[in-house]
């Protein structure tokens, strides 16, 4: 089953409708690294690695007393997934971590992005937590600093404990919030002497919505448009109560933050007029979430637009959801809308998507390397923030085998190149970008698409397990060798 659905499809999920507003590689893995460029690339001490998350790479879903996540039960719904696999065993990282953090260390990265997995530890949710999947947290952790890795933990990737989302209705309960404050809890006070950088939740806007509005991610429902705002708001508020519990139980020093797909808007033009329009636009479309974060209140066009379909809230909570962050993650892959400034409405207007727009393999992964610029630019100023990671980049390629056994993946790093000379001119003007996270490691368990759509810098052949390093591993190894896009 194939869905046309954009994996980034953001419009209406968290903030205002677009439409409503108006031989040769080995060779080259041997050479020694070039020495890193004092000027002309990035700012020194910028954080280069890599991402997965628990689901799509661990496997062992049925062992050392991990419990059921939602996704367990949705990927044996017939025709949800498209290749009808699973995640049971995906990359098996469970067992070949070690392995996966040579790899890693291959790259030459300092920073490696992963997710707890919520059931492996609190298999019902809450409870009695299992000490063997804490067990599992702590192997890993010590094994990336053992080869000079730093630790990045993403409290939540998508994995909900079923059991949550039986008793309480999963992220439409409050309950399920203040659970996941308990969780962050647990595991800041027993890694976080180790790991001083979280992440709260990935992906917001698209958990809430591809999941409990149009039925595509699991839970799998779809739910009335009022439901959907009170759930995002519930995911705001379970973000806050997770900061909270970081600051109260992590170690000294623990930095906290969101992992958001902001809905990515740049200006169709340069022009003093179209960026503004821009700005506002990338603080509209993400009114229903970050902003929120960011400035603890709902925008009044967000609310004149939800109407009767706001979501409920109180000053508490709404206290509670913008706690103070230290930094902001943005996962950026594509742009969603290019704007024009416009007198009517609310001062911009989305442009139409033309249906010959570059594209990678994935077809909702348009191709706009000025994405990377132009949003942290805009965020920046919007939300004063002086920090920020790139939390999630990266493309699906056509990835063939050759004949060699070598995966020459161009497009990919066709992809790489553009974007990263984009982040490159941003943080030449001074924006605060720190560091970014390539997505991914390698191939994994890519939710609806299953095992079709290849994002990894290392192949798998996902009968053998065995890791190949395409051609972008090269790539991406000079990049961080010299600390600069090589442009």
């Amino acid at each position: 089953m194939s869905y046309k659905v954009s994996r980034r499809q953001l419009a209406k999920i968290a903030g205002l409708s677009a439409a409503a507003m108006a031989g040769a590689l080995e060779a080259a893995e041997a050479k020694p690294a070039a020495p890193p460029r004092n000027g002309g690339g990035f700012p020194a001490g910028f954080v280069w690695g890599t991402a997965t998350s628990s689901y799509q790479v661990e496997g062992a879903v049925n062992e050392d007393g991990r419990g059921a996540s939602i996704w367990d039960k949705f990927v044996r719904i017939p025709g949800k997934i498209e290749d009808g696999t699973t995640g049971d065993r995906a990359n098996e990282h469970y067992h070949r971590y070690k392995e996966d953090i040579a790899l890693i260390k291959e790259l030459g990265c300092r920073a490696y992005r992963f997710s707890v997995a919520w059931p492996r530890v609190f298999p019902d949710g809450d409870g009695k937590p299992n000490p063997k999947g804490l067990d599992f947290y702590n192997r890993l952790v010590d094994e990336l600093l053992k080869n000079g890795i730093e630790p990045w933990l993403t409290l939540y990737h998508w994995d909900l404990p079923q059991s949550l989302e039986d008793r309480f209705g999963g992220w439409r309960s409050t309950e399920t919030c203040k659970i996941f404050g308990d969780y962050a809890a647990y595991v800041a006070e027993h890694l976080t002497d180790r790991v001083k950088n979280v992440f709260t939740l990935n992906e917001s806007g698209r958990f809430v919505y591809f999941g409990y509005g149009i039925g595509i991610d699991a839970p799998g429902l779809t739910l009335p448009q009022a439901e959907v705002n009170q759930i995002r708001h519930n995911s705001a508020l379970a973000h806050g109560l997770a900061v909270q519990a970081v600051r109260a139980h992590g170690g000294r020093g623990t930095r906290v933050g969101p992992a958001e797909n902001i809905d990515a808007c740049a200006p169709a033009i340069d022009t003093p007029e179209n960026v503004r329009a821009a700005e506002i636009a990338l603080r509209e479309m993400n009114a229903g979430y970050l902003n929120v974060i960011m400035t603890g209140g709902y925008t009044d066009a967000f609310l004149k637009y939800a109407g009767p379909n706001a979501p409920k809230f109180t000053d508490a909570e709404l206290k509670i959801i913008s706690s103070p962050i230290d930094f902001l993650g943005l996962n950026i892959y594509a742009p969603q809308n290019y704007v024009v400034a416009s007198d009517q409405g609310a001062g911009f207007m989305p442009l139409p998507i033309p249906k010959s727009f570059p594209h990678m393999n994935s077809d909702w992964l348009r191709v706009g390397p000025e994405t990377i610029y132009w949003v942290p630019k805009l965020a920046a100023k919007i939300w004063k923030t002086d920090a920020i990671y790139i939390s999630e980049n990266g493309a699906s390629g056509d990835d063939m085998v050759r004949p060699d056994g070598r995966i020459y993946d161009t497009d990919r790093i066709m992809y790489l190149r553009n974007y990263l000379a984009q982040l490159q001119r941003a943080t030449s003007e001074g924006v605060p970008v720190r560091g970014y996270f390539l997505w991914s490691l390698m191939d994994n368990f890519e939710w609806v698409y299953g095992l079709n759509k290849r994002f990894g810098l290392y192949h798998v052949n996902f009968d053998t397990q065995v890791r190949t390093p395409k051609l972008s591993a090269s790539f991406y190894r000079n990049v961080i060798a010299n600390n600069a896009a090589g442009v």
